[in-house]
């Protein structure tokens, strides 16, 4: 057994360039960093300051809302000014943001500190992705995608449980930690990326676009329409995982915050054990069909959250809800890299970042529904949502095919 896991780890390191070994383990030290406070900022500042869950759910949601244009303007600028630029800024940022987390005490702070977290999130992930697209040929991309989904999830599952044990000794020290955590990383990163040649892989990938030029395209991309459509209704269910199941998990049942840790804990390691048997099932039926039964799957994890009075029901439910991510997320990836242009896969990735509308949405209706209608009737109106985003991905593929169709025939 051992030598059948050293053979394949030795495979993996011949058939990838070392810039995606990289990032992929600092992908999981960055997760483990993020995960260890982000998924308890909602009780945290339902604790700490005692706000009300609608305010609860902007001072989330609003960080999704500044990541809208910063994954835009960060992926055409990373096409035009190189990735490690844009990734360094990325992590400097979440060292502050972090760090005045733990310091904090004002709401308004706590909402200016999110959306900066947000602005970096949509700067790194896109040029992280669109960096290891670049070294990596077109055939091996889609697992590509897999593994840093896997790596990501590798990263949630020891960050919760962490996160728990730093909160026993102080509330904020989970998010000091977090942010020592993204300064090392942001200098290892910046000197592996020097000596594996970043400097000459960007000279190779760059090109003239600007944020106007880049902007005239995608706009005029109607496949991409319907795919970020497809993505901001998916959002605004999803993040419901990470807003308002936290509140109603603490509300429902005894114990609330230490189950939540376990089902982020459940979640990651659910992708773990099910990201590549999942994948090979669906490699020959193509993206679409992942997010067709992922987006289902998304839907049944919903209804189980609404009927769920114990541990063991939110338990299997976050199982099924993870299958939904595990089928979804790497596909619309692929989708994305499919339609990106030559030289402008940065902004097609970054724009990609239009869906955190969906994000800041969310938390902002779920909050609304928590405290309104309670759990049930929130989640289950979030399983309808859900697949309801289905539809756009589907007529998004249509239209693609039929614009490649007609190229073929001329």
């Amino acid at each position: 057994m051992f030598a059948a896991v050293k053979s394949r780890l030795l495979q993996f390191l011949r058939d990838y360039h070392p810039i995606v070994h990289v990032l992929l383990v600092g992908t999981a030290l960055a997760r483990i960093a993020s995960s260890m406070s982000m998924p308890f900022l909602a009780i945290y500042l339902s604790r700490e300051s005692g706000l009300h869950p609608i305010m609860i759910g902007a001072i989330i949601g609003v960080g999704s809302l500044a990541g809208m244009a910063g994954g835009f303007v960060g992926g055409a600028l990373s096409d035009r000014l190189g990735r490690k630029f844009i990734m360094m800024i990325a992590l400097i940022g979440w060292v502050i943001v972090f760090t005045g987390f733990a310091l904090a005490k004002a709401p308004l702070l706590f909402m200016l500190f999110n959306m900066l977290n947000g602005l970096c999130r949509s700067l790194y992930e896109p040029v992280s992705q669109a960096l290891m697209a670049d070294v990596t040929v077109k055939e091996k991309r889609l697992n590509v995608f897999s593994m840093r989904y896997l790596a990501i999830n590798v990263g949630v599952a020891v960050g919760p449980l962490l996160g728990a044990y730093f909160g026993m000794f102080e509330a904020w020290l989970p998010f000091l930690v977090t942010a020592f955590i993204y300064l090392a990383y942001a200098a290892l990163l910046y000197a592996l990326l020097q000596a594996f040649g970043i400097r000459q892989i960007e000279g190779e990938h760059r090109s003239g676009v600007t944020v106007r030029s880049a902007w005239r395209v995608i706009a005029s991309d109607r496949v991409f329409r319907y795919y970020i459509a497809g993505g901001i209704i998916g959002a605004i269910g999803y993040s419901q995982m990470m807003a308002t199941l936290s509140q109603y998990v603490q509300q429902s049942v005894a114990d609330g915050a230490t189950l939540f840790a376990l089902l982020m804990t459940i979640n990651a390691v659910t992708v773990v054990l099910l990201q590549v048997p999942l994948s090979k099932m669906f490699e020959r039926r193509g993206p679409m069909a992942a997010i067709a039964v992922g987006g289902l799957m998304f839907a049944l994890g919903d209804i189980g959250y609404a009927v769920s009075v114990g541990w063991i029901g939110f338990m299997v439910s976050m199982v099924l809800f993870t299958v939904g991510e595990v089928l979804n997320f790497p596909a619309t990836n692929m989708l994305i890299d499919r339609l990106a242009p030559d030289g402008m896969r940065g902004t097609y990735f970054g724009a990609q970042s239009f869906t955190n509308l969906g994000h800041f949405l969310g938390p902002l209706a779920g909050g609304v529904l928590l405290s309104e209608w309670g759990g049930g009737p929130l989640f289950s109106v979030m399983a309808v949502v859900t697949v309801a985003g289905i539809y756009f991905y589907w007529k998004g593929q249509q239209v693609y095919k039929m614009f490649h169709n007609s190229h073929e025939n001329l």
